[in-house]
């Protein structure tokens, strides 16, 4: 994405400026919405990657028939770019990338420890912990900033317990913040 300025409506092709940016010029807003003095509008083309899920199932391991403790959201909120694949609840980096996650989780049960990790590809980037004995509806929660390389795929993996979905508690989102 690419800071780009229309020279006047006729032009065909933007003149690519400098750098990486979402802002694009036009010298004749007069399309633009009352109020936008400078004639701005924030566009990102194709580079658009964003994506939220969520669960509307309780998330019971001992259900699972593939083991590989995945967390399947069922839910589809947003899928900018299509790169969030429900079925297998994985998303695909389309591009070389910081890409922003999020996930909100609450177990089911108390007298329960639930741990949940976002995985790059495999490996644990950032986890998150909720074990209050005491606490039936106890959120786990984190987010974090991840480089990913085009063909990288995170997901969220139960590391133990057992997650409520109903009423949607547990989400999963994330979104391209700018490619490298």
């Amino acid at each position: 994405v690419y800071l780009f300025c229309k020279l006047s409506r006729n032009d065909t092709e933007p003149i690519i400026l400098e750098g990486k940016c979402l802002v694009v010029c036009d010298s004749t807003p007069s399309s633009e919405p009352a109020g936008n003095a400078l004639g701005m509008s924030v566009r990102s083309g194709s580079g658009r990657v964003a994506f939220s899920a969520s669960r509307q199932t309780n998330h019971e391991p001992t259900d699972m028939s593939n083991r590989t403790m995945i967390i399947y959201f069922d839910n589809i909120l947003v899928n900018v770019g299509t790169h969030f694949d429900q079925e297998s609840s994985v998303f695909l980096a389309p591009r070389r990338g910081v890409y922003s996650f999020n996930f909100h989780v609450v177990k089911a049960y108390n007298r329960q420890t639930i741990q949940v990790s976002l995985m790059v590809n495999g490996w644990p980037m950032i986890s998150a912990f909720a074990g209050d004995q005491d606490v039936t509806r106890e959120a786990a929660t984190n987010a974090g900033l991840v480089i990913m390389e085009k063909g990288d795929k995170a997901y969220l993996r139960l590391e133990r317990g057992n997650l409520m979905g109903g009423w949607k508690y547990s989400t999963f989102s994330g979104f391209l913040v700018f490619p490298l």
